[in-house]
């Protein structure tokens, strides 16, 4: 502060004093300007008051310059003790003046004050305030005003430097700080860890099997290098989390590695937590400090420090920790994951968790559950399909509430909506399997067709799904794009050539639940139904009789009986029968006539249900219905139910329509193939007329009734008849459909069998060599129909007493028929009875019995106890058993045979009357000539009655019955 106009010519104090008085007036009224209140003070200055105040505090301002001034005046010299009170009483004095300058705003001088004018306004009238907390504000103000008693205000303002802080209250202010001892300080490089710093969750409590896994991650993590990354991937409930605690918590024992630091990583915030908390197991005295600052203390320390082990649980996306890792240069991390994509950014080794074992899994079980009863407990982890959490959600389920595994299976196969979601008391409610399945569907949200296509996967088998099944769901990329995700997230696996969905995932999946958005009931009908469309979409190009479709047909079988099984048949709609009924034909021609007589019943149902009795559809569904129960043999289910189709064709369709000519053909040859020749005979015969005046003499299914009839004149031994009419066909065929049509060929097989039976090997070998070597050239090698050939040329061989090219024959249609088409199947069935009716022949009876024994029990399994197939076995090994002369065996085995026989065939059958005559020889075989004559005489009786005085067969039996009666009459004389 300047004094202006100072002379230091002033002689006398109170001049001096005067002078001082003047200038610290303009002194505070000059700091006044400075701060911006120019006008305020001015006004305030002139008011009675302002001088009143500026009198009062300058006085003292005055007083003690004087004092000062004396000392200079009358040359007693400098006093800085003067000085410094001087400076202190101006300053004093000038806060007083600022502070009054403030407070005198808020009264203004009446006389002053202006009111405020706006642009383009004119004059306006003046404007005075009365009253106690009254305000008059002029123009160019600004600043804080308070009214009212006791109000004040107080400004602040201070700049903090280096560690310290600056506190601001305007009333009472408590503050409490943490002050950190110095070793807290120490930089991170100077920090030891205490011992055995390990935060790891108990999982490892119900921990079992998982060896060759612990071994993978120990490898992994033992790799040489400054930090080591694995990651274990797989599905959600998989046991990745148990795997790594089990794994964490022996390092901890070893004291392999310190810390061994366990951190939830499901988000940047739980990863920051961790952090912190290893940050304060580190150093106590930090625990104050704010989680931020403690992330990065640990993120410090472990980048210069080695010997550690960080295991991040459930991270989810490699993404998330790829700036933790570039900071911590030495060290282990082990993470967890359902993400299994984009860890080679990490340079982590990758270990994809499977499944436990089943008996793995049994164990886990009778573990958590104990004291519960375990009985069925294969069967549950089966049904669970091993999934460790399911196990051990299902083991803490039986333990609360004391029931049996098969108990909880059969809640499971109830009411598997409420148990998928529902975990033990005390349990993770938030873990159980439905609900973390859906938490991983939530993040594919973004992906629509990633939901949908689970949903549709879910009604398959969790077997192989052949990836062009979904070839027409939508646009390729599309669909890879959501299998990508899918595989990612381990809720599908993937491979070049096929996907596979584990069997809970699936169950879940098509579980409706209100309460989960990815498993709507409405979405779920939906996904059946695209399923069912997708799997008969991929069998429409094909035909169930061409080989070359058979193994895409195949691939398709395990699927389409998943969803059969898991669709309720109420929900049926006219496209699943389609399915079902395409797929009977299919697997019927493979042999598997149990499983086809399974879908053509579901398909008649479903289509009488959504189309009615009399829609065509339902008649087909039925007709094929009733050809698998007369394939099976099963002939008195099947002549009613071709009866009664022919009937309502006859009514829907007409007499003359072709589905009706077929039905009456296929009546035609349930009756020849139950020994009915004469009603069988006239059934062919006027289906043969209707269809050569309806189609025509050469169409197909004439020439088709034409061949029938044919084989229905051989059956009776009519070869007369039987032989011109083949020839005819054959002649037909030829000319309509072509020398080297299949029918064509089928045909021709069928003339050459006919010559056989005429006993003309001369002319049946050559024929059959010919039609063997067009179906080789035209159908392939392995083509059934190729094989039946190389069958029947062997039964001619045989029949012309060649048996070594009979045999050598036999052996490979056998071994190619097993090749192609199974052991089980029929037709390699029939090959092994052939093969064993050779060595017979040949008199090697050893290996005929064995594969008379093997051929027999394998036809009681596949076909039934009561196929006419398995009769034939019966009594073919009996046989077998009495040219051995081990007629205890044989004989009663030919008893059980013409059993069988008469109670499913009815006493009449070729085959029954065969198996009459079998006994009759074992009779005799044994001496017993009383009752071996008697079955002589009705089978003889019988097949003269059946087939005819002339017929070959009925002239054999007529033989040995001469020849018995005679050694009878030798007996009696």
């Amino acid at each position: 502060m300047a004094f202006r106009g100072y002379c230091p010519r002033f002689s006398g104090s109170l001049r001096w004093v005067q002078h001082v008085i003047t200038h610290s007036r303009h002194a505070i009224l000059s700091m006044a300007e400075d701060a911006g209140m120019r006008g305020r003070a001015q006004v305030w200055a002139k008011s009675a008051r302002g001088r009143r105040v500026l009198l009062l505090l300058s006085l003292p301002l005055g007083a003690g310059a004087a004092m000062a001034g004396h000392q200079v005046l009358t040359g007693d010299g400098w006093s800085w003790a003067w000085t410094g009170i001087t400076l202190a009483v101006a300053g004093i004095a000038a806060l007083a003046a600022f502070r009054l300058t403030r407070a005198s705003a808020a009264e203004p001088d009446p006389q002053t004050a202006r009111p405020a004018r706006g642009r383009g306004q004119g004059a306006q009238p003046t404007i005075s305030a009365a009253g106690e907390g009254s305000v008059v504000i002029g123009s160019d103000n600004s600043g804080i005003i308070s009214t009212g008693s006791g109000a004040s205000n107080i400004q602040m303002s201070a700049r903090a430097s280096g560690q310290s802080r600056v506190y601001q209250a305007g009333g009472d202010l408590t503050v409490n700080e943490t002050v950190l001892p110095a070793e807290a300080l120490r930089p991170v490089e100077q920090v030891d860890a205490p011992s055995a710093v390990v935060n790891v969750p108990v999982h490892a409590g119900v921990f079992v099997g998982r060896a060759p896994e612990l071994a993978e991650v120990e490898r992994a993590l033992e790799a040489p290098g400054p930090v080591v990354v694995a990651a274990v991937h797989g599905l959600g409930g998989i046991g990745k989390s148990t795997l790594a605690a089990q794994y964490a918590l022996g390092q901890a024992r070893e004291r392999a590695v310190n810390p061994v630091w366990w951190i939830t990583a499901d988000s940047p915030a739980s990863i920051e937590a961790g952090l912190s908390g290893l940050a304060a197991a580190l150093q106590p005295e930090l625990a104050g400090l704010p989680a931020p600052v403690l992330a990065e203390r640990a993120l410090g320390w472990l980048a210069c420090h080695r010997g550690w082990l960080l295991v991040l649980d459930n991270l989810p996306h490699p993404g998330h920790v790829t700036g933790l890792l570039a900071r911590t240069p030495a060290g282990r991390v082990l993470a967890t994951s359902r993400l299994a994509t984009g860890w080679h950014h990490l340079g982590a080794s990758v270990l994809r968790l499977d499944v436990l074992q089943e008996a793995e899994a049994v164990d886990l079980l009778t573990r958590i559950a104990t004291g519960a009863g375990v009985e069925g407990a294969a069967e549950l982890v089966r049904e669970l399909g091993c999934l460790p959490l399911a196990v051990e959600q299902a083991g803490a389920y039986l333990r609360q509430n004391h029931l049996s595994a098969s108990a909880y299976l059969e809640l499971l196969t109830a009411r598997p909506a409420v148990m998928y979601d529902q975990a033990a008391e005390g349990g993770d409610a938030g873990r159980t399997i439905g609900r973390i399945w859906r938490l991983t569907l939530d993040r594919l949200s973004d992906t629509p067709l990633a939901g949908q296509l689970l949903r549709i996967l879910a009604w398959y088998a969790p077997a192989q799904i052949p990836r062009t099944l979904l070839d027409d769901l939508a646009e390729a990329p599309v669909v890879q794009q959501a299998l990508g995700r899918l595989a990612a997230y381990n809720m599908i696996t993937l491979d070049e050539e096929g996907i596979t969905v584990h069997r809970l995932v699936q169950a879940v999946a098509r579980t409706p639940d209100p309460g989960d958005p990815h498993r709507q009931e409405a979405d779920i009908h939906t996904a059946r139904d695209r399923a069912t469309r997708l799997l008969s979409d991929a069998q429409s190009g094909t035909d169930y009789g061409d080989p070359a479709g058979w193994p895409a047909r195949r691939a398709l079988l395990p699927h389409i009986s998943a969803l059969a099984d898991h669709a309720p048949a109420g929900t049926d709609t006219p496209g699943t029968a389609y399915l079902l009924n395409e797929t009977g034909l299919f697997v019927e021609d493979q042999g598997n006539l149990p499983r086809a007589i399974e879908y053509y019943q579901r398909a008649a149902t479903a289509y009488q249900r959504t189309l009615g009795t009399d829609h065509p559809d339902t008649l087909t569904s039925r007709n094929n219905l009733a050809h698998a129960f007369r394939v099976t043999g099963d002939l008195d289910r099947a002549i009613p139910l071709h009866g009664r189709t022919l009937a309502d064709r006859e009514r829907v369709l007409g007499v003359d329509h072709p589905d009706t000519l077929s039905s009456r053909n296929n009546l035609a040859r349930a009756h020849l193939e139950a020994g009915d020749l004469s009603r069988a005979t006239a059934l062919f015969e006027q289906t043969l007329a209707d269809r050569e005046r309806v189609l025509g003499a050469d169409h197909p299914h004439t020439l088709t009734s034409r061949e029938s009839l044919a084989s229905a004149y051989e059956a009776a031994g009519d070869l007369g008849r039987a032989i011109p009419l083949y020839e005819q066909a054959v002649a037909e065929l030829e000319g309509v459909l072509g020398v080297d049509h299949p029918h064509t060929l089928t045909t021709r097989d069928n003339l050459a069998c006919a010559y056989e039976s005429a006993g003309d090997p001369r002319r049946a070998i050559p024929l059959h060599e010919l039609t063997l070597a067009d179906r080789e050239r035209i159908l392939g090698a392995d083509h059934p129909h190729t094989l039946t050939s190389r069958n029947n040329l062997a039964y001619a061989h045989k029949q012309a007493g060649d048996l070594s090219r009979a045999t050598l024959l036999y052996e490979q249609t056998l071994a190619d028929r097993e090749r192609v088409l199974g052991a089980d199947h029929p037709h390699t069935l029939a090959s092994r009875n052939n093969l064993a009716a050779a060595y017979r022949a040949a008199g090697d009876l050893d290996r005929a019995i064995r594969l008379d024994e093997q051929t027999l029990a394998d036809r009681e399994r596949v076909l039934g106890p009561d196929h006419p197939d398995t009769f034939s076995s019966r009594n073919n090994l009996a046989a077998a058993y009495r040219t051995a002369g081990d007629l205890k065996r044989a004989i009663p085995l030919h008893e059980q045979a013409l059993s069988d026989c008469e109670r499913v065939l009815g006493p009449d059958h070729t085959t029954t009357l065969t198996a009459r005559f079998n006994l009759a020889a074992g009779y005799r075989r044994a001496g017993d000539l009383q009752r071996a004559m008697p079955l002589y005489e009705q089978a003889l009786a019988g097949f003269e009655r059946v087939l005819g005085s002339d017929h070959p067969t009925t002239e054999t039996v007529r033989g040995f019955y001469l020849e018995a009666a005679e050694e009878q009459g030798q007996a009696e004389t």
